[in-house]
Parts: structure tokens; sequence; C-alpha cells
């Protein structure tokens, strides 16, 4: 191994180029004891893996209204959206359930995420967050299943000791925002207690979104699309069209969030740090606007689809201590989560009413150590993860108000997963300007599905039992010099078979149903990555990162055979039968770049651009990948001096073909205009003012031409011309 580093290394060296792992926004550098969590390396000079950073103070800047638009606005992540109220990340062609998210290191993933889109990010209120980290590409060696594509850490805010305030015993925020495009109305506040050896943190929050306005103008040449020309009223148990008075108004797209967090930290002494974390965050019924807008006949399909209250609980203790076991920095973290979620719908004019409810316990427990072996890092660990999920369901008559039993989204008995692992990383020095990373990881997963009652939608067979051993393991090695460098990184990640993707019974689309599948194996992913960045001093920075992953065992939703039958009734409706099933390997490959250039020491240009390009094997040759978006990235100027901060920039998506879409999956080719999504471009300018020493005010126009336009896969127009004004003070 020692000679294949030195000749790896003596390669590195002659090239003369580097790679960083900084983004295009913005990257700082957290305290480690505060970090918490050693699992991924922010150093510029030793890590591989290419890790985007967006700061506190970018955050506060841009204003953006939830943690999902933070990520869309940062050029290199792209976002889906079913209704005003989600956030579907993607990274580099994965989504959902194959990228992993966590809060303050701990996994926000469940057994009941699922393969299609996902609005849990959102339940993290922008305004508590410290940073956001988004590291590219696969995570499995640091965090275990789901990180096939990446992983998003958001950290929040800290507590703060006297020492840290200026001995300030009393400290706090106060911000508030008013938007034009959905008359959204924004309150937060938060207060830090401090004393010498604890601190505590105590940060509210609500946001109000009203219905969101599209754009009015054409994109271009193209048609106006997604226009609202009519929705349902409901009137003495009749529903009725309605003609919308403003088309542009996306009615029954509004809804409202609730955010609370409580942080407390305790320091004895120098060298050990006990932490409490607890979070909560609910929300009013959340309307599913793509489901509202399905058409049948000269209509509407439904009267009403909406999320319930999605309420996210987090309970979460962490020790930190230094030269705890054999010399090694412990850090060791106990967490509780409850999740709930529901969906409601009722067709038109139809008397029943369906409710489905998940309700989702998660315990972990990990022991993170690290210490000193020879000239490097040595981190090592064990983690578990208990999670359950119960789910029901019923149906409501509005006109008898009678209740009964009704078909569940998942198996209605008791489902678990039980996941524990073992990991290990080393990072060292090869030579001045060379150093390597190794990564392993390995593990055992069980998961438990069964059916209490399986007289409703009857299956053929009673319960679901799985058990899969799993494993990852990550090589890289990095050189730096004075004008350049350059990473290479291999590693592989895995993705363990959920209840959603096993026992999982939805009308996916009109006609469309998919039905459980419990022979499904781990999805298993090979990735290779070569990042090379360029610099000059302070003032010119161009880094480049090529990626190529092969996906084995890939679960894909297609066609399938229901106790022998392809089509099934369901609901009143004949239904074609899809499932969730490995269909063989894919193929992902891409490129991001980046270029930030100091015209003046106030004045920055910068730019990004992502690309992306996925396909499946199949026995009838190579198809589109889902979930691969078209090509896209950011340009823009920016202005900073010590009381002004500016943003001039340009956000810009290429077209989606519709020959290039994976059809009947999640790329959502209904909600899209014929021939594909087109190609879309906004121009956006923000600002920030320091009247006075605890007082700043911020205000800024979201697409300045008030474009009509859509992204890619998502079922809701995005916001047309958005003006808003912010104010923040300090005490």
């Amino acid at each position: 191994m020692k000679k294949i580093l030195s000749l790896v290394s003596c390669l590195v060296t002659m090239t003369g180029f580097a790679q960083t792992q900084t983004d295009t926004v913005k990257t700082i550098h957290l305290k480690e004891v505060k970090l918490g969590l050693y699992r991924y390396n922010k150093s510029n000079k030793k890590t591989t893996q290419q890790i985007v950073s967006i700061s506190q103070k970018e955050i506060e800047l841009q204003n953006f209204q939830n943690t999902a638009d933070i990520l869309a606005n940062s050029g290199t992540v792209t976002v889906q959206k079913s209704q005003q109220g989600g956030g579907s990340p993607v990274i580099r062609g994965f989504e959902a359930n194959r990228i992993l998210v966590l809060v303050d290191g701990i996994r926000m993933n469940n057994l009941i995420f699922r393969a299609g889109h996902l609005q849990n990010v959102i339940t993290v209120d922008e305004n508590m967050l410290e940073q956001v980290d988004v590291l590219f590409g696969p995570s499995s060696t640091a965090f275990g299943s789901d990180a096939l594509g990446g992983a998003i850490n958001l950290q929040t805010k800290d507590p703060l000791l006297l020492s840290e305030t200026r001995n300030k015993i009393l400290s706090g925020n106060a911000s508030s925002r008013y938007s034009t495009a959905n008359k959204e109305k924004s309150v937060y506040v938060d207060f830090n207690f401090a004393a010498n050896k604890w601190g505590a943190l105590t940060a509210v929050s609500f946001n109000d979104f009203g219905d969101l306005r599209m754009g009015s103008h054409k994109n271009g040449k193209n048609d106006h699309f997604g226009e609202r020309p009519y929705y349902v009223e409901t009137e003495n148990n009749v529903d009725k069209l309605v003609a919308n008075s403003n088309k542009y108004i996306q009615k029954n797209s509004g809804y409202k969030q609730y955010n609370a967090m409580q942080k407390v930290i305790f320091e004895p002494n120098e060298t050990t740090e006990h932490s409490l974390n607890l979070q909560y965050s609910t929300s009013s019924d959340v309307p599913r606007y793509d489901r509202l807008t399905d058409p049948k006949g000269s209509g509407l399909k439904y009267a009403s689809w909406y999320y319930g209250p999605q309420n996210r609980f987090l309970a979460a203790y962490k020790l930190t201590k230094e030269k705890a076991l054999f010399n090694s920095n412990m850090t060791l973290g106990l967490s509780y989560q409850n999740v709930e979620e529901s969906r409601i719908s009722r067709k038109f004019n139809d008397d029943i009413t369906k409710s489905q409810f998940e309700k989702v316990n998660v315990f972990s427990v990990n022991a993170d150590f690290k210490t000193k072996i020879g000239n490097g890092d040595f981190l090592y660990g064990l983690e578990a993860f208990h999670d359950n999920v119960n789910s029901s369901a019923t149906k409501v008559n509005r006109v008898t108000n009678t209740t009964s039993a009704a078909d569940t989204r998942y198996p209605n008995g008791y489902n678990y997963t039980l996941r524990t692992d073992l990991f290990a990383t080393y990072n060292a020095n090869i030579t001045q300007n060379t150093s390597y990373n190794l990564g392993v990881r390995a593990g055992y997963v069980t998961l438990k599905s069964t059916i209490a009652d399986n007289s409703i939608f009857s299956l053929p067979f009673n319960s679901i039992h799985q058990d899969n051993f799993t494993y990852s393991g990550a090589v890289g090695i990095v050189n730096n010099n004075a004008l350049s460098r350059i990473a290479f990184n291999l590693s592989t990640a895995f993705r363990v078979p959920n209840i959603d993707d096993l026992g999982k019974v939805f009308e996916s689309g009109e006609g469309m149903l998919i039905v459980p599948n419990p022979n499904i194996k781990p999805e298993k992913s090979v990735t290779a990555d070569l990042s090379i960045a360029l610099w000059q001093g302070k003032k010119l920075r161009f880094e480049n990162t090529l990626y190529y992953t092969r996906l084995f065992d890939a679960i894909v939703n297609d066609h399938f055979l229901f106790n022998g039958q392809s089509t099934v009734d369901y609901g009143g409706v004949l239904s074609e039968v899809f499932a969730n099933q490995n269909k063989g390997e894919a193929r992902i490959a891409g490129i991001t770049s980046s270029l930030k250039v100091l015209i003046t020491k106030p004045l920055l240009f910068y730019g990004s651009f992502n690309f992306t390009n996925g396909v499946i094997k199949d026995k009838n040759g190579d198809k589109p990948l889902d979930h691969i978006p078209p090509f896209y990235g950011k340009v823009g100027l920016s202005f900073e001096n010590k009381k002004l901060n500016m943003d001039f920039y340009l956000l810009y998506n290429g077209k989606k073909r519709i020959n290039d879409y994976y059809l009947n999956g999640e790329d959502n080719e209904q909600y899209a205009p014929e021939g594909g999504m087109p190609s879309w471009t906004t121009l956006n300018l923000k600002g920030g003012l320091s009247v006075a020493k605890n007082f700043k005010i911020f205000s800024g126009i979201e697409n300045i031409f008030d474009i009509q336009y859509r992204t890619f896969a998502s079922g809701i127009n995005a916001a047309g011309r958005n003006v808003y004004l912010g104010a923040k003070y300090g005490f």
C-alpha cells in the first residue's frame, strides 16, 4: 500500500494541479468541539471529498423563505417541489432516500423515507441555522445507509458561554420579513443566556405563506404553462369548479410553519462538554398542489388533497470529552425522534374522505473516537438505530359522518428496522504537500414488517423479513502546492431497502398503483472523483470536479405482476400495477465547475456550472435514469464593505426533453409541458445594510422579469417577481 500511495503521490506532484473542497458560496470553519462529529474533514489541505458550505452570513443576506430555497439558490444543488410547502434536494442525480439529511449530525432519514420527493428538509428553520454543509458523492463510510449521492448536514446555532458574549448574560436576535409573491409574513426570535460554564439558547419562529403567485411573462418563446384557470370550492357538501379571478395565483397552495428550538450546554472543565438539543417543528395542513391540479374529464380529479400537520420532534444528548478512552477524544450521542405524517384526500363530488396516518419513532446511539496514530488522525466508532412506524387509515363519509377502516400506506402491523454499524477512517500525510485518507464501514440491518389486517387490500403475504450485511469503503489522495490542488477519491456506498421500498401501497397517478415487493436487495454504488483547482493568490480560483458512478441493483419503479395480474381494481379504478424492483446497473457521470474572480477588493465575480447524465441498463437497451436534472448553475456579482452587502445574480436551468425523462417514474412528465420542461433563467438582486450597530435591513427582488417557469420534475410553478423587505435587531 505504501508503494502505491508513494507512486500516486509522485504522479500528483508532477501535475502541479490541485483541488479545493470549498463551495461557490462561502466556506467557514467551525471549532472542532462545536461540530461534535468528526465524520467529515473540512480542511482544504486534507479532504478529498467535494464539500460545499453555506455560512450563516450568506443565509442571512439571501433571506430565503425556507431551507430548501437556500439549497436551490446555491448554484450547486437543484430542488424539486410538488407543493409550496415542499423542497426535495437532488445531489448528482440522487434524491430523497438516496441522499442523507442530517440535523446537527443526527440522521433525519427514517424507515419511511420514500424514493420520490421529500419535504423533510423544510422542517428545519433557516433562521436557526449556523451553517449548511453539502457533501457530494458517496458518504456511506461516514454516515451509513442512504448516502449514495451525498449528504446534507444542517448545523443549527449553538449556545454561547459568557467568554463568547463579551460578558453579556443575555443576548439575542429578532428578525422579520414580508414577501410579495406569497404575502409571506415571518418572525424569528432567539435568546442566549450565558454563564461561565453553561449557556442556553432558545429560538422560535413563525411563517405564514399565502397562495403563491407565479410569473406572468412568457419564458422566452415558450407558451404560458401551469396557470390555474379554476379550482374547487365546497358548499353544503357540494363541490363546484370556480373560475380563478387571477390565473397566476396558484390557489390552495398556502400554509403555515411553526418552529422551536432549545439548546443547553454545560462545560464543567476545559476537556468536557455536555449538551442537550430539543427541536420541534409543526405546520398547518399543507395542500399537495400538484394533485389539486390533476385533471379529470373537463374538471379536476380531487376536491381536496393535503398533508396534515407534519410534526417533527428531536431530543438529543451529547457528551464530548478529551482523552476519554485509549487517549482518544470521545463524542457520545443519544437521540430520539418522533415524526408524524398524514395524507388526506377526497375526490371531486365524492362523499368519502380518505386519511392515512404514519407515526415514526427513531432511537439512536453513537460513540465516535478520535486519536493520533503516527502523523495521522484515526477516527473510529459505532452506532445503532432502531426505527418503527405505526400506519393507520380511515374513511369518513361526509354525509352520514360514519367512519370505516381504509387501506394503509404501509403494512398495518408492527414495522421496524434495527441497524448496527462499526466504522473507521485514517487521514495522514505522505509528504508535506500530499495526504491520503482510508475509510471502512461494516454493519448489519434487520427489517421486520407484519400485516395485522389483510382484508381491505389483500396481499399474497402477511409479513416481510430481511437481514442484510452492509459494507462500504473509501480511499482518497490530495496534493497541494502554491498555485493548484488535485484530489482523487474512490468510494463505495449502499442503501438498504426500507419499509417504503418493500411494503408501500400507493396510487402514484391516475390508473397507476404501486404495490409491495418483499424481494428487493440493497442498492450499491462505486464512485470515482477527480477534482482540480487552480488559483492565483486571492484573486482567482477555478475548480472542476469530474465524477463517475456505477449503481448496482438499482431500485426502480417499473411494471409488475400482482397475483399474476398486470392490472387490478383499486378504489373503483382499473389500475396498472407497478412495484419497486432491482433493475440491474445504472451509470451516472457529470461535472461541476466554479469560478471566482476578485475584480477589486469589494467586488467579486462568481459562477457555477453543473451537468449530470444518467442511464439505466435495460433488457431492451439503455434508457434514462430518473431524478437526473438538466444542466444548471449560477452566475453573479457580489459587493461587500462594512456597511453594505449586495448580490446581483442569475440562476439558470437547461431544458429537459421528454425523451430524457424516465417515464411513469418520479420525473413527473404529467406536470411538464408537451416536449419536456423548458429551460429558464432568472435575474435577482439582493442587499443588506447596517443601519446601526445592532440593526440591519434586508431587501431584494427575485425573478426581476417575472418569468413563468417550473423546475424539472416539479408540480408547481416557481414564484414570479418577489419583492421582500426584512429587518434584524441584535441585542
